[in-house]
């Protein structure tokens, strides 16, 4: 038998036409679930630049209305018995974008969406994993790689989805170069090295050449797109791959004879396409990581925790470009 569970919810009634014009209401709802799913109760919610985008039109399947959210942590409050009352958390494209998310005290969710969250991570931490280490994992898988034998190079070495890919290529033995647009150190966890580039004072192409021997990069993992495209591509070895994650302009200059005599692969990765199911799947692969300590949640600064009524303020700070992980706690 299911329990009908009363939540509050943010609620997005209509495109906003920009993200100074967001009005997320606040609203109070009944949740029972399918034969299939479960009710988590949020303890922590991530909040992606995904989900701000999609308020203001730059995803045309979002629908409206609806409660915006992709990433959570929790504890099951209803579904099958096995899973109830244990610490879970997970991540979507489905969530938050085409259904009701995670930006609320309560969420329906698929049963083989949830992953035991690793008990030395916290719920906040949780719920910051999910959109960056999905991007990376799925990003390296369609790559094949990362291995102790590659050089993987980072595009946006200190975004969030830049430090999960550094956490994943080092733990799995790979060279790490990462590449920046100023004077900075690496602000994430690695297992191993990093050594940086900045872009700003340096042709990337020509030091990445260098530091390798002439051979470059076997993996670039572009989390900025365009901008670096082209560092990206002479950045490649003999049958090296780009993965492909983001965009400012859709279009750019392709050499398709560099590209074949390259033997070059271009990955492109849209984690929007992904289930809650496929989601967890994938983060599932990560939790031996967690477990051992070669894999880190992002650390979770006090000031970039928000409650509910605060949404507007905390939509604002993830799409200012803030290093922090910007988390709900409803």
């Amino acid at each position: 038998m299911t329990t009908a569970i009363d939540a509050t919810a943010l609620r997005l009634n209509a495109k906003a036409a920009d993200a100074a014009s967001l009005a997320p209401a606040i609203e109070r709802c009944v949740l029972t679930r399918g034969p299939d799913d479960a009710i988590v109760e949020i303890k922590a919610a991530g909040v992606n630049p995904s989900d701000v985008k999609a308020a203001t039109g730059l995803m045309p399947y979002a629908v409206f209305p609806r409660t915006p959210g992709r990433d959570f942590a929790g504890v099951v409050a209803d579904g099958p018995r096995e899973w109830i009352g244990r610490e879970v958390f997970g991540s979507s494209g489905d969530l938050g974008i085409r259904r009701d998310g995670t930006h609320a005290t309560h969420l329906v969710v698929e049963a083989a969406a949830l992953v035991e969250k690793p008990a030395a991570i916290s719920m906040e931490e949780a719920a910051g994993i999910g959109v960056p280490f999905v991007t990376a994992i799925e990003g390296f898988r369609r790559a094949g790689g990362p291995s102790a034998q590659d050089t993987v190079l980072v595009m946006g070495l200190n975004g969030k989805v830049g430090q999960a890919a550094t956490q994943l290529a080092t733990w799995r033995g790979a060279r790490v170069i990462g590449v920046v647009r100023k004077d900075e150190a690496y602000e994430g966890h690695a297992n191993g090295p990093v050594e940086i580039i900045n872009s700003a004072t340096t042709d990337v192409a020509a030091r990445v050449r260098e530091l390798t021997g002439g051979k470059g990069a076997d993996i670039v993992f572009n989390t900025v797109g365009d901008p670096y495209f082209q560092a990206a591509h002479k950045s490649l070895a003999l049958a090296g791959r780009q993965i492909l994650i983001a965009a400012v302009h859709p279009v750019v200059e392709f050499n398709i004879l560099e590209f074949y005599r390259g033997r070059h692969t271009y990955v492109g990765v849209d984690t929007l396409a992904f289930s809650s199911v496929e989601s967890g799947d994938l983060l599932r692969e990560a939790l031996p990581g967690f477990a051992s300590g070669h894999l880190r949640p992002y650390p979770i600064s006090p000031k970039a925790i928000y409650s509910l009524p605060d949404a507007k303020a905390a939509y604002l700070a993830v799409i200012g470009s803030s290093r922090d992980r910007v988390i709900f706690r409803p």
